[in-house]
């Protein structure tokens, strides 16, 4: 079943809130070739992305911090070259910058 253009096909995903994080795994479904469910543990201070190689039956661990995410973020709107991104300054124990 092809996808008419401008329909959006239904994805399935799921959100667990646990003690020190939210963990959203997204499951690959549909007739393409299927890639293995990624789970995403957002804590506090980091998020990790986590996905079975099935060649290697080990699982692959991406960890990227708060800032970097948003980079990510950012990064999804812009045309390609390269960029520095402006952050606010975040006030440190003690009151310094």
């Amino acid at each position: 079943m092809d996808a008419s253009p401008g329909i959006v096909e239904p994805a399935l995903f799921s959100i667990e809130h646990e003690f020190d994080a939210t963990v959203i795994t997204l499951i690959d479904e549909g007739e393409a070739t299927l890639g293995e469910d990624v789970a995403i543990t957002a804590f506090a201070e980091c998020v990790v992305l986590e996905q079975l190689d099935a060649r290697t039956d080990t699982v692959q661990r991406i960890t990227l911090s708060m800032t970097q995410l948003a980079d990510l973020a950012a990064a999804l709107d812009l045309p390609e070259g390269v960029y520095r991104r402006a952050r606010s300054a975040v006030p440190r124990p003690g009151g310094t910058r």
